[in-house]
């Protein structure tokens, strides 16, 4: 292995065939920085035009965790120290390299090893293999902070079957690989020691799809499946009262547990998210997707209720967040107007 690039948050390497970018920040669980969005952006631009490179895979180092999100303490420092600049300025980068992936001219493999969440699942998402394993935990969990499912997630979420995409948008709900791939968020299922050899395979030129359909083992039976039918009947609205009336008439262990779990959620960011869904099937190109989800994004950095979130979750971890406003019906429509829309023409995100 030659190493092209060494900081201390990222690598970036060649193996054979393949260019390599492994997420090396193992006490955030690899969350990502400015930085490292910013240099696996260029890697990205570098290989596109190498012709040796024939594919790119995304790992991350030791640790628990494929990638847990972005650094949301940087996040809430930029809210509440300078109206949001240097937060919309992570995410205009962020929401760069979502993009980039998406459209990347060559394979991309995923390697979702262990924690995927948020912008984790932004870096693995766009990748043409994604690969679960049993130590894959993958979910959504921003509407506990008062933020969304950014980074992409209106466009993977909206295009998921049934009513998944609004139930994991809403509850934060972490799926395992299995479960990964039973929704169609993974590609592959392999176990977690022969990760080594698949890299070993693509990197000598083998064909990606082959090596992984050679290694990919039956996972367990998904949990979640069981409750496909209550997720379709109770998340198949777009207003969040109907959601929480529905749940709320059906008196099983798993709706009641659900119900409460929506209850400690912000209000505020649950009809954010119920709407950037609905409004992402509407668009035609992953780019707009991206737009809107920048403009929410500014909006919603700057308002109470992430602050207080990331307060109550990673700060004081207390748990116990004061949203703004507390109920549902204090969300008006007129406030996810002006949270959706348009930004100064030289404001507006803008692909790499």
């Amino acid at each position: 292995m030659t190493t092209d690039l060494l900081t201390e948050e990222l690598l970036t390497s060649r193996e054979g065939i393949a260019g390599v970018i492994a997420l090396n920040r193992p006490k955030a669980i690899h969350a990502l920085t400015l930085g490292m969005c910013e240099s696996m952006r260029d890697s990205l631009a570098e290989w596109a035009d190498d012709p040796s490179v024939k594919a790119v895979w995304i790992e991350h180092s030791e640790g628990r965790g494929f990638c847990s999100g972005g650094d949301i303490n940087l996040l809430r420092r930029s809210a509440l120290e300078d109206d949001g600049h240097s937060g919309r300025r992570f995410f205009f980068a962020e929401y760069q390299l979502n993009h980039q992936l998406f459209e990347y001219p060559k394979p991309v493999v995923a390697f979702m090893d262990g924690i995927t969440m948020g912008g984790g699942v932004g870096i693995s998402q766009p990748a043409h293999y994604r690969v679960a394993t049993e130590n894959t935990r993958f979910a959504m969990p921003e509407t506990g902070i008062g933020l969304f499912p950014d980074v992409g997630g209106g466009w993977y979420l909206s295009r998921l079957e049934g009513r998944l995409g609004q139930f994991l948008a809403l509850t934060g709900a972490r799926l395992d690989g299995a479960e990964c791939l039973w929704a169609g968020l993974a590609t592959h299922y392999l176990q977690s020691e022969d990760l080594p050899e698949a890299k070993r395979r693509i990197a000598a030129g083998h064909d990606i799809g082959a090596v992984l359909t050679a290694l990919s083992v039956t996972p367990p039976e998904p949990k979640i499946a069981a409750h496909d039918a209550q997720i379709r009947k109770h998340f198949a609205f777009d207003t969040l009262e109907q959601v929480l009336a529905s749940l709320e008439g059906d008196e099983s262990e798993w709706a009641v547990r659900e119900l409460a779990t929506l209850r400690t959620k912000s209000p505020q960011a649950c009809k954010v998210s119920l709407r950037q869904l609905a409004t992402s099937l509407t668009l035609s190109t992953f780019a707009q997707n991206m737009a809107m989800e920048y403009r929410i994004g500014c909006r919603v950095l700057i308002l109470p209720d992430f602050a207080e979130g990331v307060r109550a979750v990673i700060v004081d971890k207390d748990h116990a967040p004061k949203w703004k406003p507390a109920e549902p019906e204090g969300v008006t429509e007129d406030m996810l107007d002006a949270i959706f829309a348009p930004l100064a023409p030289e404001e507006e995100w803008r692909p790499f």
